[in-house]
């Protein structure tokens, strides 16, 4: 249960959550790395066997522990500056020297107590307590101050072994694996947090883009809304004013006024609804590339087959919404990686089949819910079915079912609720 439940976190993070989840476990496993390399080479059976305090013993392995928790939140919050945040405390930079310091001065000890000769690998167990403040701190200044503080400590600890007899072979072993390390970190963490930079901050371009074209909608359908409705109120207003003018004198032009005012109305409300209806309709061939365009922009493999050709422009509607629908389904509730979007007919039916391997969280009744509940409403309207769930193997299968010969019915555009068609009203 507790694996599943990992499995659908990491897939509900998305594409780039699951980049900076893997970059920030891989910087956290090289830590931890070095933690467990010091904490394994003192309790070496030559080293326990060495005449060395238990306690020192200890001390570094508890100091290895303490280096990797500090370590590791000194790097997440190098991290989150890196990508924008607000700036490291001083206190845990000053708490990260503290423990280096403290650490690299018991690993000393420990190895000349047990004698450099009998320590396996010693330089390793030298050079590790360095490893855990340096990944962070290269984050939290330049690179090439990290470097230079970091060469310093190297020129100090080498001079350190040299001064207690370290023979040259472990001083130029020493001096070899923090140089490496230092180059390394500076590289290798630089560019791991540059890559998640770079990455977040296209992400946040796409949402801004997104925000800016539904902006742009907006401001479009209210555009042709002004484009239809304003000349006519302003017609209505006038010719209103004129009739009750001529009403109050009791001049019959009155009426003529006031039918035309109706007139324009209706028309009003005609060419409303047409602006309206342009909106709401989707055409099936439009929403087919749209979909294959927008799933292959986020890494989805998409394969379109069949064709809107010779459905009526009632059934292309429906079946345009399904598509759509369907479409921002796979990019919000799963993880797809491919995914097949077919139109086919029979005799009397339109059917479309999406098909996909990504997990459906959401079921088709659950969080998607009020966008395919308002698909099966629509179709419904039409004398169609739509179907939605697991289909096995990973997959989620929504199929649609439309009869070829269905019309959706509309309203008249010459009447309606607000006109003043009743046959007695003018009489």
């Amino acid at each position: 249960m507790a694996a599943l439940t990992w499995v659908r976190g990491w897939r509900g993070r998305g594409g780039i959550g699951q980049m900076d989840l893997y970059t920030r476990g891989t910087l956290y496993f090289l830590l931890w790395s070095a933690a467990a390399a010091q904490v394994m080479f003192s309790l070496t059976e030559p080293v326990r066997h060495s005449g060395a305090p238990a306690a020192l013993i200890v001390a570094c392995c508890l100091l290895a522990v303490a280096q990797g928790v500090c370590g590791q939140t000194l790097l997440a919050r190098g991290l989150h500056t890196y990508l924008g945040g607000c700036a490291v405390p001083r206190r845990l930079v000053a708490v990260g020297v503290t423990l280096l310091v403290t650490d690299l001065v018991a690993v000393v000890t420990l190895t000349v107590t047990a004698g450099m000769n009998t320590v396996p690998m010693a330089s390793v167990l030298l050079t590790a307590p360095a490893v855990p403040f340096t990944m962070a701190h290269v984050l939290v200044v330049r690179p090439g101050s990290s470097v230079l503080v970091h060469l310093a400590a190297v020129t100090a600890l080498c001079t350190a072994v040299a001064a207690l007899g370290g023979d040259t072979g472990l001083v130029t072993s020493c001096l070899v694996t923090q140089i490496c390390l230092a180059g390394w970190f500076a590289v290798t963490v630089r560019v791991s947090a540059w890559s998640l930079n770079v990455m977040w901050k296209l992400q946040q371009a796409k949402d801004v883009q997104a925000r800016l074209a539904v902006a742009e909608e907006r401001l479009r359908f209210g555009r042709d809304l002004h484009d239809v409705m304003g000349r006519n109120l302003a017609v209505i207003a006038l010719k209103s004013e004129l009739a009750v003018g001529l009403a109050r004198r009791g001049r019959p032009e009155a009426v003529e006024q006031m039918a035309e005012v109706q007139r324009l109305a209706q028309e009003s409300q005609r060419e409303v609804r047409e602006v309206v209806r342009g909106y709401r309709e989707a055409d099936l061939g439009v929403e087919l590339d749209g979909a294959r365009g927008v799933l292959e922009a986020a890494g989805i493999e998409c394969e379109v087959s069949g064709s809107a050709d010779g459905l009526s422009a009632d059934v292309q509607s429906a079946l345009g919404w399904v598509v759509r629908e369907a479409a921002t389904n796979v990019l919000r509730h799963g993880d797809a990686r491919r995914c097949g979007i077919r139109v086919s007919r029979s005799a009397t039916d339109a059917r479309l089949t999406v098909d996909n391997d990504g997990s459906a969280d959401a079921s088709a009744d659950g969080d998607a819910g009020s966008g395919l509940a308002g698909l099966r409403e629509r179709l419904s309207a039409l004398g169609g079915t739509m179907t939605a769930g697991p289909a096995g193997g990973g997959r989620f299968l929504l199929t649609a079912e439309v009869p070829l010969a269905a019309v959706r019915k509309r309203p008249d555009d010459g009447e309606g609720p607000g006109t003043l068609q009743d046959k007695g009203a003018l009489a």
